[in-house]
C-alpha cells in the first residue's frame, strides 16, 4: 500500500495549502485536517459538511484493533505470540488454526481467507472461515480475520464485564478525548474492521496519539515499546504492520531493526490518517467511500510537503487499496 520514505526538514511555515486542497479536492475529498506539533494547521471541509459530521472510516477502523491488542498485551489479557486457539477452542483440531498467533492474525498472514471487503461475517461465520496457507507464509487482506480477533476479545473481556467498544474507549479514546461518532454491528457485535465513523478531527486525536508513541498530555498510556509494535511487518508483506500500512523499506522478520517514518491507517474510498513522525505530523483526509477516483498517495503527500516547505522522498504506492 504504501512504499515511502521520510527524510523531512521542516523549512517553513505556508499561509495556505493550495496545492493541498487541490489534489484533495480532484479526488472528491471533502474533509482535510493538517496537524503539526499537536496542533491543528489547516482543515477544510466540503460546503454543507462541516467539522463535527462523523465519516466512515471502512478499513480505517481496522488500526483500531492494532491499539487493542497492543494495549490488552500490556494489561495482561493476552500476548501476541499467543495462539487464537487457546481462546477459540474450537480451532484445536485444526492442523492449520490451531497454530495461528494473534501476532498472524492482525498482520493478515495467518493463512485465513479473508473473505469479502465489503461483507464482514458475523463472529461465529469468521471462526469458521477455511484457511488458504499455512501461518506466516502468505498475505491475504480481508475481514474475517478481524472479526476473528472481535470474538476472541468478546471472550477475554466477558468475565470483566467489558466489550471491545468500552475497552477501547477505557484505555485509549476518553483518556485522549476521542469521540466515536457511530460504529456498526453485525448480529450485535461491533464489527472490527471497518464499522468505525469518526469526523476527521476526532481521527487525527487518534493518529496524534500513535505518532506520540502512546502518549498524552504527559501521561504514558500504553508504553512505548508496545507503540512501536504497530510498525512490525511481517515476511509476506513488508508493507503491512500490525493493521496500519507502513513503509515496506525499513522492515526487517519479525521486529524492525529501524523504524519507519511514516505510516497510516486506510480506508475505502481512500480515508487516510497518516502519521509521519519525521515532520510531527498527522493528516487526515476523507472522502466517499464509494469514490472510484484513482488517488494517489505518493501525489497526495508530495502537494502537502510542496504546501509545508518539506524536502521528502515518497516512492509510489503498492499493493491493494485500504477497503
Amino acid at each position: 500500500m504504501l512504499s515511502s520514505l521520510i527524510a523531512a526538514t521542516l523549512l517553513g511555515q505556508p499561509k495556505t495549502f493550495s496545492k493541498t486542497v487541490a489534489y484533495h479536492e480532484k479526488m472528491e475529498g471533502n474533509s482535510l485536517l493538517i496537524m503539526q506539533n499537536g496542533k491543528i494547521i489547516f482543515e477544510k471541509y466540503a460546503e454543507s459538511r462541516g467539522s463535527q459530521r462523523a465519516s466512515e472510516l471502512a478499513s480505517g477502523t481496522k488500526s483500531f484493533a492494532g491499539v487493542v491488542a497492543i494495549a490488552a498485551e500490556e494489561d495482561g489479557l493476552l500476548k501476541l505470540t499467543d495462539k487464537v486457539s487457546d481462546t477459540i477452542t474450537e480451532w484445536k483440531s485444526d492442523k492449520r488454526k490451531s497454530q495461528i498467533t494473534i501476532w498472524q492474525l492482525l498482520h493478515l498472514v495467518s493463512g485465513l481467507k479473508g473473505g469479502p471487503n465489503l461483507q464482514p461475517p458475523a463472529y461465529a461465520d469468521a471462526i469458521k472461515e477455511e484457511t488458504f496457507a499455512d501461518p506466516n507464509t502468505r498475505f491475504q487482506y480481508g475481514p474475517s480475520p478481524f472479526q476473528v480477533f472481535g470474538e476472541l476479545m468478546k471472550r477475554k473481556l466477558k468475565p470483566k464485564g467489558e466489550d471491545y467498544i468500552g475497552y477501547l474507549e477505557r484505555r485509549v479514546l476518553n483518556p485522549i478525548g476521542c469521540k466515536i461518532g457511530f460504529w456498526r454491528k453485525k448480529a450485535g457485535d461491533p464489527t472490527i474492521p471497518s464499522g468505525c465513523y469518526m469526523n476527521a478531527r476526532e481521527w487525527a486525536k487518534f493518529g496524534e496519539f500513535v505518532r506520540k508513541y502512546g502518549k498524552w498530555e504527559g501521561k504514558q498510556l500504553i508504553a512505548k515499546s508496545q507503540v512501536m509494535k504497530l510498525s512490525e511487518s511481517s515476511v509476506p508483506n513488508k508493507e503491512y504492520g500490525l493493521t496500519f500500512w507502513t513503509s515496506g523499506d525499513l522492515a526487517t522478520d519479525p521486529i524492525y531493526s529501524k523504524e519507519p517514518t511514516m505510516f497510516m491507517a486506510a480506508g475505502m474510498g481512500n480515508q487516510r490518517c497518516y502519521i509521519i513522525r519525521s515532520a510531527n505530523l498527522v493528516v487526515v483526509r476523507q472522502a466517499p467511500v464509494m469514490s472510484t477516483r484513482q488517488y494517489d498517495d505518493a501525489e497526495f503527500l508530495q502537494a502537502v510537503a510542496a504546501d509545508l516547505g518539506l524536502q521528502i522522498k515518497v516512492n509510489s504506492p503498492k499493493g491493494p487499496g485500504g477497503g
